[in-house]
């Protein structure tokens, strides 16, 4: 149900004119061909790139962009003016166009055929000052775009148009993303509420609500045989604890997280749900808080947010569509507690039980521990600590009148010690500039205390993503100064503001 990205398509559209004749325009064709044929192949390409017959009037440039606006495969176009196209003929259609937009500033060729040069290739090759003109229009029409410039024989071009094209497919994914929520979020909390209607009208997102014990009676329906092929292969994939082995004094708890999974799973496959909420101040008769299960869903490639908080649930899944078949993983998360010192300061991080094993790349160990927090049975968890990465942290925030997504680059490394008594799955990393100049920065923002930790995201697709929605990104990094940092929010809330009423 969540692998759907075989099926999708970026449309490759080559701008021309009739004047260049017959001859010109099937030249034009061939070579549009040949650099579509070169970016499939290339490693960076995570989505089949399609290319379309070259367009020179401004009826079938209409035609095809409404076709690709309509068409539930088609995530987005790249555009190429591979010689001139008068910009005028796109504007109908690039007013009609509804999914995302690359324009590929390049050419046929990487060098000058300087010593062969003539008029016939400088008439054929006018991509230079043709994609000027295109790009005159797509600034007059105030269009959301992606514009790169380059080779298609560049690996460092190409990585750019990849990221661009996992930006589209996380679009296509928050447009399409129908989240559950198994009651509400938790009591007084700030940053995990927000406005669902706003979020649906800016992400695409479907929030829908759920009562606890529609899953409860479903946990309730799983069979025995069921139950005992999960546990079977919980046995083989994890370093599960004597006591909830078979025979074991706790086994029965294991039984039951495996059949929370199984009714968990089934009802968010019925429902087309690829993300999901859970509250432990809300579990009706549910025995355990949802541990395990919860982790081994997110690994399957869900979204997921503890206390209600359905705006990482949904970030969360829609960076794992956008990272699918990278190296790495993402996992919901949460800053917990500091170490400043001595030696570098760095942030343990980790949530009561909901850590997503795709950050590590140890054999989980499956353990059962007391939870001194909503009043229920001890749950069923995977403890591990995630493996040293580059990666970063990301959060999604509603800002009453808009969202704001907030980033910052960190270092997962190895904890300074073992954490023998921590009964639960945790990162421990160093965030960039530092500690304290994140975390003040993070504040300043106004950022969540959940976040979507991913060792695979690259910030040049997080950025593209929300350049799509429009939606503000902040992003600290190595470079961030305090004061830089604060000021670019001040100037980000003008623009914002003044764009959202113009």
């Amino acid at each position: 149900m969540l692998d759907k990205q075989n099926q999708l398509e970026i449309w490759f559209l080559t701008g021309s004119q009739s004047l260049y004749g017959e001859e010109v325009l099937l030249q034009v064709a061939k070579q549009s061909q040949n650099v579509v044929n070169s970016m499939n192949e290339s490693p960076s390409t995570s989505i089949r790139i399609v290319w379309k017959p070259v367009l020179t009037t401004a009826e079938d440039i209409k035609k095809t962009c409404m076709e690709a606006s309509s068409n539930p495969n088609c995530i987005g176009v790249i555009t190429w003016m591979h010689t001139f196209s008068p910009a005028k003929m796109w504007i109908a259609g690039l007013n009609a166009l509804q999914v995302p937009l690359l324009h590929f500033h390049t050419q046929i060729n990487s060098e000058l055929p300087w010593e062969s040069l003539d008029m016939d290739f400088m008439n054929l090759n006018q991509a230079a000052h043709g994609d000027r003109e295109h790009g005159h229009i797509q600034a007059r029409l105030n269009l959301p775009r992606k514009i790169i410039a380059g080779h298609e024989s560049d690996p460092q071009v190409m990585s750019r148009i990849g990221n661009w094209i996992r930006a589209a497919v996380g679009w296509n994914e928050a447009q399409n993303l129908k989240l559950a929520r198994f009651g509400d979020n938790m009591r007084y909390v700030a940053v995990t509420d927000g406005d669902k209607t706003s979020a649906q009208i800016t992400l695409g997102v479907s929030i829908e609500a759920y009562g606890i014990n529609e899953l409860c009676a479903a946990v309730d329906r799983v069979a025995e045989d069921s139950i005992t092929a999960l546990v079977a292969e919980y046995e083989e994939l994890y370093e599960v604890s004597s006591e909830l082995v078979k025979g074991g004094a706790r086994h029965s708890s294991l039984r039951y997280q495996a059949a929370i999974e199984i009714a968990l799973e089934k009802f968010l496959i019925d429902g087309g749900f690829s993300a999901f909420t859970t509250n432990f101040e809300d579990l009706g008769n549910l025995k355990q808080l949802p541990g395990l299960a919860v982790q081994r869903l997110m690994a399957k490639g869900y979204g997921f947010g503890g206390e209600g908080d359905w705006k990482t649930s949904a970030l969360l899944r829609i960076i794992k569509s956008m990272t699918q078949g990278l190296v790495g993983g993402s996992s919901f998360m949460e800053d917990y507690t500091y170490h400043f010192g001595p030696g570098e300061p760095k942030v343990l991080g980790a949530h009561m039980l909901e850590v997503c094993p795709t950050i590590t790349d140890q054999r989980p160990k499956c353990e059962i521990h007391p939870l001194g927090i909503g009043g229920k049975d001890d749950p069923v968890r995977l403890v591990f600590n995630a493996t040293p990465a580059h990666g970063c942290v990301v959060g999604l925030m509603d800002l009453g009148g808009r969202f704001r997504i907030l980033s910052n680059d960190i270092e997962v490394v190895k904890p300074d010690k073992e954490l023998k008594k921590l009964p639960v799955a945790s990162a421990v990393w160093k965030p960039k500039p530092s500690l304290a100049l994140s975390a003040e920065s993070w504040i300043f923002a106004g950022g969540s205390h959940h976040t979507v930790l991913s060792t695979s995201l690259e910030i040049e697709t997080l950025n593209d993503f929300a350049n799509i929605l429009n939606i503000e990104h902040l992003h600290i990094s190595d470079t961030t100064v305090s004061q830089s940092f604060q000021d670019q929010i001040k100037w980000n809330g003008i623009y914002f503001k003044l764009s959202t009423t113009s």
